[in-house]
């Protein structure tokens, strides 16, 4: 038994009083003891009691070892006393091993942090000042002013084991208020004006670039564009939005061209006053520029001979589409658009339009669009879409198209494409399985939708046909 129960400044404390309860009693259990010694054996069951009592004795030393290896004593979770704490933990500060890891230990981890300060000398300098105690280097800067405060925006790289909430803690306790932090990759350490210089070239080349060019200037956002005459009727979908849009928070509405509405949305986040600006610069831009298609085409080779070229189209091609609609039966026309035939035709200038989508028209030899293909931005999901005449069906054009719309796809950074068929439409299902990508299938009422995961495997366009059996030669404009 240990004399010393308690240090006090560093020295033993003694205790007599327990000493004394201790030795008392061990008299009283040695005089219990002589008197049941006495009594058993004097008694006419004496050896019989002492063996129960020896094997009573055995069981509970055993639950005993047993009952102590199972609920073993956990170590004391608070400083007992017995050493003075170290010279931070006296200040009232964290072990810098476990609470703040070396950032040598491995790399570094990028985060992008947005937070709200006052707007005042010395609040950037304390968030700065924050993040320097945690070994977290600042690479880049933005700020967005608002009435009363400013929008910080920063990319960071913060040691491989401080996680996103002591940032966001250490922030917090600097001043920073609505905080949100994401991770970052490598993209995002391209400057904010070579980032925008690059989406607006985009834009210039191509109308259809808008919408992806958008969603990289805001981050993970949904836009919805609606046409200035809605398809059906009914009043101008720019009604109540002036020419220089209108920005509520997290939604910003946009006049896109041709009297056309932009919606934006970005729940998670609300949008600052510089944003909206970028935003509806880069839709002026395109408004500006009018409409306009890359001219490049592919002339192909199919396997029966036939030589057909791939290129891009939009609403200049309005005439020569209706044309191939008046060619497609009611059974091909109804699988495509999920309706009455009679219809088809009103949705031809909403596909067309490089607005919504991308579209690629296959076209014969004599100037003829034997097929079209769209890609279809819709909100923050992109829908794939197929037509192929009757005549030219079962030639490999289907599978080509869809092959070139989902590299399109990948290409612009979408995570997924989808396809609204019936489930009787074996063709478009035979070319969804040809991409070879996982494919998730929804089926509701004879409607089956058929969605392809885009980040497992890169897509080959021409399938189920190679480039050595198409015998592809491609012109280039």
């Amino acid at each position: 038994m240990s004399d010393v129960t308690r240090a006090k400044h560093g020295r033993p404390v003694h205790h007599w009083r327990r000493e004394v309860v201790e030795l008392a009693a061990l008299f009283t259990a040695v005089a219990v003891a002589d008197a049941v010694a006495n009594m058993i054996g004097h008694g006419p069951d004496g050896p019989a009691l002492l063996v129960i009592s020896a094997i009573v004795l055995l069981a509970t030393a055993a639950f005993h070892i047993w009952w102590s290896r199972r609920h073993g004593h956990a170590p004391p979770t608070s400083d007992t006393g017995a050493r003075p704490p170290s010279p931070e933990r006296q200040a009232g500060q964290p072990a810098p091993t476990s609470e703040h890891p070396d950032p040598e230990s491995g790399e570094g981890a990028l985060w992008r942090m947005r937070t709200t300060v006052k707007d005042e000398p010395g609040s950037l300098a304390a968030l700065c000042t924050a993040l320097a105690g945690h070994r977290v280097d600042i690479l880049s800067l933005q700020t967005h002013p608002l009435g009363d405060g400013t929008v910080d925006e920063f990319l960071l790289r913060a040691p491989a084991g401080l996680p996103a909430a002591e940032l966001t803690r250490a922030v917090c306790q600097a001043g920073g208020t609505g905080t949100w932090i994401e991770r970052a990759d490598a993209h995002d350490l391209v400057d904010a004006p070579t980032r925008v210089l690059g989406l607006a070239t985009r834009t210039a080349l191509d109308a259809a670039e808008l919408p992806l060019a958008l969603r990289q200037l805001l981050g993970r956002c949904t836009i919805r564009s609606l046409p200035a005459a809605p398809v059906g009727g009914g009043g101008r979908a720019a009604d109540g939005v002036p020419v220089e849009g209108v920005l509520a928070d997290t939604v910003m509405r946009l006049r896109a061209p041709e009297d056309g509405v932009l919606t934006v949305e970005r729940p998670y986040l609300p949008f600052t006053p510089t944003e909206f600006a970028r935003a509806r610069a880069l839709v002026e831009l395109d408004a500006r520029l009018g409409p306009r298609v890359p001219r490049g085409q592919d002339v192909l080779t199919l396997p029966q001979g036939n030589a057909i070229t791939v290129r891009r189209a939009d609403t200049d091609d309005l005439q020569a589409a209706k044309a191939m609609h008046d060619r497609c039966s009611a059974r091909t026309l109804s699988m495509r658009y999920h309706g009455p035939v009679k219809d088809a035709d009103r949705y031809l200038n909403h596909l067309l339009s490089p607005r919504f989508g991308r579209t690629l028209a296959v076209q014969t030899a004599s100037g003829r669009i034997v097929g079209l293909g769209h890609l279809l931005w819709d909100g923050d999901e992109t829908e794939v879409a197929l037509l192929v005449e009757d005549e030219w069906q079962r030639r490999g054009i289907g599978a080509e198209l869809l092959g070139r719309l989902v590299a399109m796809a990948v290409e612009a950074g979408c995570e997924s494409v989808y396809a609204v068929t019936q489930s009787s439409n074996t063709g478009m299902v035979a070319a969804m399985r040809g991409l070879g990508l996982p494919l998730d299938y929804q089926i509701e009422e004879g409607t089956l939708v058929i969605t392809a995961r885009l980040d497992a495997t890169p897509v080959r366009s021409g399938l189920p046909y190679d480039e050595e059996r198409l015998g592809e030669r491609i012109v280039r404009e």
